[in-house]
């Protein structure tokens, strides 16, 4: 645990690469980088963090250690021994499986999550409920993303978001793993003995190094694939939507800086509005129009089975010429 003498410049200036790389990939190369020019071990999962914190001392990181250090003086944590020596496999890095990780680290869990993909590629945009933003704000959300809520509106997209929690879960000492695909849980061998191994996970490809590691808690947080077998659950589906989206390029520009951002009128986000529209009318009608009757107008193009509503649509046509010519 001895902490290596490295200029506060050159300590800041590798920590800023980390902080503003903007790919998956490209945030653990960094990573890699910075903790082999700062001598830091990134499997000493318990002292890596107080590590991290003594080598970048610059003052404009301490606003970060500063957070990070409140949350973790939370009672709840017992000053991160509340979990000690719990060893946790997470699978999946989504904006889930990474905050799970957080909070079992914090907990002083050993953590090491897996996931399938090298790329954060989900543009999709997250409307962002009050004590989400909280919570991400005590973990210094904008240390990461500087235009986090800084909008009209409170909304991320699923990229960044999962950029930002990979960047805490690996200053918190989380190992994160990609490409690699979780099979099935192994289970120990029946006669144990002092060199026996315990819960192990089968991935994919087999000679990585996570198929060795022993684990006391198992999380599935890969989504609807749901990888795990033998657990009961639940899912809620809602009916067939269909969004139209459309994508502009941003170029930065001081007049674009000063477009309003809006999100449209919907009933779970302006809740107020709706209800004293139905107190004034004495009614509230909500105008829907079904995917087959869109298709039969020509208006959106299908699959020749209508029968799974999930393989139902690609291209919408009215709306997208409507698009080109505006």
């Amino acid at each position: 645990n001895q902490i290596r003498d490295i200029p506060v410049n050159e300590s800041h200036a590798l920590f800023e690469n980390f902080v503003q790389a903007s790919t998956c990939k490209g945030t653990l190369q960094a990573f890699s980088t910075l903790c082999r020019q700062l001598d830091l071990d990134p499997l000493d999962y318990s002292n890596f963090y107080s590590c991290l914190k003594a080598t970048v001392c610059h003052w404009k990181v301490k606003a970060l250690w500063t957070k990070l250090d409140k949350r973790a003086q939370q009672k709840v944590y017992n000053q991160n021994k509340a979990c000690q020596g719990t060893r946790c496999l997470i699978i999946g890095g989504g904006p889930c499986g990474l905050r799970t990780a957080i909070e079992l680290a914090l907990l002083g869990c050993k953590v090491v999550v897996i996931e399938k993909r090298d790329t954060f590629s989900r543009n999709n945009v997250l409307h962002l409920w009050p004590f989400t933003i909280h919570d991400l704000r005590g973990l210094g959300a904008k240390k990461f993303y500087g235009k986090f809520c800084a909008g009209s509106i409170d909304h991320i997209s699923i990229r960044q978001l999962q950029l930002m929690l990979l960047k805490v879960s690996l200053i918190l000492g989380i190992e994160i793993h990609v490409n690699v695909e979780f099979v099935k849980v192994v289970e120990p061998p029946e006669e144990q003995t002092d060199d026996s191994p315990g819960w192990r996970a089968e991935v994919r490809p087999s000679t990585h190094i996570v198929s060795d590691f022993d684990f006391d808690v198992v999380i599935g947080a890969d989504g609807r694939k749901n990888t795990l077998d033998g657990f009961a659950r639940k899912e809620f589906r809602g009916k067939l939507a269909i969004a139209i989206t459309a994508n502009f390029v941003n170029r930065n520009t001081t007049a674009e800086a000063k477009v309003e951002e809006i999100s449209g009128v919907a009933f779970i986000f302006n809740q107020k509005f709706f209800l004293e529209l139905k107190e004034d009318t004495g009614e509230l009608t909500l105008w829907l129009q079904k995917a087959k009757s869109l298709f039969g107008l020509g208006h959106l193009f299908a699959s020749p089975s209508l029968v799974l509503p999930l393989k139902l649509f690609t291209v919408l046509l009215t709306f997208y010429r409507a698009l080109r010519i505006f």
